[in-house]
């Protein structure tokens, strides 16, 4: 059974979870050794990006006996993450030497985004000539192809910029993008909710497109109406704890799709100029992330990708927070801590970041995978940014989380220190993970680092 030919009629197609009596069609497939674990159930990558550094004193845990504990207390910041703790361990002492100032003088903002996924030094130009590293995502894209419909997916929450000057003489594209499919080419990642539903529940051809458009205006029908009537053919297929599951499914993907159709019905803020904005953002932003971040968990547990990048907002951004009170901007605040009061309110910012990241992973562990273990079991998600200290703009011990246990082959629940190396070595070991055992380097690694 090929489970996104299921449902035909008008040329629609519907991406599905995965199920238990697929189990083994799906371990004994083609692209079995391709991201899987040892159960045969996918394996999936994911790097969520947060700007500006973190506040180091409320970030990392402040009663761990040296560099390695496996009972530390969470800290402020981290607080949100207390009913998954037992599926992450944070990690510090990982740099990235390459975002450092070096002969290029200013610009911590747009070599930390460019630098995250890379490791490599971005040419320092604000014109034509950009130039820095492929991205670790894309190195795993390319080595699964084929074994997903996507493969891989890149997700913002601030703007689209591949061109044109943004940080003291660096391109706008270094600092907008985190995914890079060559050393000169940035992956455009989708920004608008509803562009990214219809590429995983949309339509096939335009006259599909259209017919199902002039129905929903006249009829008021939702796309996945147009779907769901086709999966009566599939329910004899599926055992019953699997048509529950389908039931479930299709009833939170019909709420993401509400959702996004009201956010839709709100006035898009004012724009900078120059600055598309599509249809379809929320004007919330707390609403724009929370239906991305629901977006990307469906495309992992329908397995329609298993690589995959969120750009929360890019590096140096001055977003201001008005449903936290505060008024003033993230970037300027960071570069205020000396005050209390900023402070503390960089700390909220902090914190409304992780709050988001937690309600994702709490996601994935309450979907099951068909082999019994959760979708965050059977993950490896990076959170973390390409500055340590907001205040400083240093790039040294960053502040990075992996969350999951990438199938029963990671040391969760912990937090350890790397000791200052490369952050290229981590990412070594997660590309083994994903069934990349004969690579030897990245960017700028000078090893694997063996320990998570």
């Amino acid at each position: 059974m090929k489970r996104r030919d299921v449902l035909r009629g008008m040329g629609l197609s519907l991406s599905l979870p995965l199920f238990e009596s697929w189990t083994r069609r799906l371990a004994h497939g083609a692209q079995a050794s391709l991201a899987t674990t040892a159960a045969g159930s996918p394996l999936r990558m994911a790097f969520v990006y947060f700007p500006n550094g973190a506040q180091q004193q409320n970030w990392f845990p402040s009663d761990t006996a040296g560099n390695d504990s496996s009972n530390f207390a969470l800290s402020p910041t981290l607080q949100p993450l207390s009913d998954v703790k037992q599926h992450i361990q944070l990690i510090g002492g990982l740099d990235q030497i390459n975002a450092t100032a070096g002969p290029d003088g200013a610009g911590d903002h747009a070599r930390a985004n460019a630098t995250f996924l890379t490791g490599m030094r971005a040419t320092k130009t604000a014109g034509a000539d950009i130039h820095v590293g492929m991205s670790v995502d894309q190195l795993a894209a390319q080595h699964i192809q084929g074994a997903t419909r996507f493969s891989s997916l890149e997700l913002s929450c601030d703007a689209v910029r591949k061109s044109g000057g943004c940080d003291s003489g660096y391109s706008c594209a270094y600092q907008y993008n985190l995914s890079w499919r060559t050393p000169t080419q940035p992956m455009t990642p989708e920004t608008n909710p509803r562009a990214l539903f219809e590429r995983m529940f949309g339509l096939k051809n335009r006259n599909a497109a259209t017919r199902a458009q002039q129905l929903s205006e006249t009829e008021r029908r939702s796309l996945l109406d147009f779907v769901i009537e086709d999966a009566g053919s599939l329910r004899p297929e599926l055992s019953a704890s699997d048509r529950r599951k389908l039931d479930q499914y299709l009833s939170s993907t019909r709420d993401i799709e509400r959702r996004i159709a009201q956010a839709a019905q709100f006035p898009i803020p004012e724009k900078p100029a120059g600055v598309e904005m599509p249809d379809g953002i929320p004007n919330n932003y707390a609403d724009h992330l929370q239906l991305m971040f629901d977006m990307l968990a469906l495309a992992m547990q329908t397995d329609a990708t298993r690589i995959a990048t969120l750009l929360m907002a890019a590096d140096g951004s001055n977003r201001s927070f008005p449903e936290l009170g505060i008024p003033e901007g993230h970037h300027y605040l960071t570069h205020n801590q000396h005050e209390s009061d900023k402070h503390d309110k960089v700390g909220q910012i902090d914190l409304f970041y992780m709050g988001h990241f937690a309600r994702f992973l709490k996601q994935l562990d309450a979907t099951q995978d068909p082999d019994g273990n959760s979708v965050l079991h059977n993950s490896m998600i990076v959170y973390g940014g390409g500055i340590g200290d907001g205040n400083r703009h240093n790039h040294d011990n960053l502040p990075i989380i992996l969350a999951g246990r990438g199938g029963g082959t990671l040391n969760s629940e912990r937090f350890h220190s790397a000791g200052g190396i490369p952050m290229t070595n981590f990412y070594l070991s997660l590309l083994e993970r994903m069934g990349m055992d004969g690579i030897q380097s990245f960017g700028d690694s000078t090893g694997k680092f063996e320990d998570i």
